[in-house]
């Protein structure tokens, strides 16, 4: 009976022994592993977010201002996705890009989707060149149709064209300024510029304000989204409840200018 207890005794103490060294060992283990990164850590706590969605008009009439067109797209994704010197706070902006004409119906391509805008991969010639038509109420119903699946916390809905609605199928004006007001609602901005082009008979009738609608003359472009970019920026961090363009933002982009030229 001693022996039988000194060997249980024995058993029971290497038992605990061998317990306290894998739990020794598990500990060690916990205490040296990495912990995973959280997938949304690069999206620093404090930054304000927004979506950024530009509609462009590739029509063939835009083919004499395209290129800088195009440059002026990615000024206003790299602006947007760049904090200026002094500046307080920052933006987690996400910027969607789609260009539309009309060929026998409504072409619409989206050439970025969701894209950061601190990471933005500048779009080319090689990606869209004009032709077409001008569907551009269809076109506003394509737009407007993603940010609202999107549902951004706050969006900024750019409209650039040089001409007028002359090829829309699937909705009317009435259509269009339905989907606009929807987007208004929610307390997201709208925007026209005219690239060379200072008619302004489409935008008034889908509900778009003078202060929200400018003239750009060539070789402007670039200026004027850039200085969109910093106002949607403002906009994003609520410094400023609407994005408006002022008489410096029309000085600069030369809108007299515009109209005076095309008479408009």
């Amino acid at each position: 009976m001693i022996t039988n207890t000194k060997t249980s005794k024995t058993l029971f103490q290497k038992c605990v022994s061998g317990f306290l060294a894998i739990t020794a060992i598990s500990l060690s283990a916990c205490a040296n592993a990495e912990i995973a990164p959280d997938p949304d850590i690069s999206r620093i706590e404090g930054d304000s977010p927004m979506h950024a969605y530009i509609l462009l008009d590739r029509t063939g009439s835009m083919s004499s201002i395209w290129d800088e067109a195009l440059n002026s797209v990615n000024t206003y994704a790299v602006s947007l996705g760049t904090k200026q010197a002094g500046e307080k706070g920052d933006v987690d902006a996400d910027v969607t890009l789609a260009v539309f004409d009309a060929q026998d119906g409504l072409q619409f391509d989206v050439l970025r989707k969701g894209a950061s805008a601190k990471e933005w991969n500048e779009v080319s010639n090689d990606e869209a060149s004009p032709r077409g038509m001008t569907p551009l109420f269809d076109a506003i119903g394509r737009i407007v149709s993603i940010a609202e699946t999107d549902k951004p916390e706050k969006a900024v809905l750019v409209i650039m064209t040089d001409g007028q609605e002359n090829s829309s199928r699937e909705i009317t004006k009435h259509g269009a300024k339905a989907a606009l007001d929807r987007v208004r609602e929610k307390g997201w901005e709208v925007v026209f510029l005219g690239a060379e082009f200072a008619n302004f008979g489409d935008a008034e009738a889908v509900g778009q304000s003078y202060n929200k609608s400018m003239a750009v003359s060539k070789g402007k472009l670039g200026q004027t989204m850039d200085r969109l970019a910093q106002k949607s920026r403002s906009y994003a961090k609520g410094e400023e409840a609407e994005i408006e363009f002022d008489a410096e933002d029309r000085a600069i982009a030369d809108e007299e200018d515009v109209k005076q030229r095309k008479g408009q």
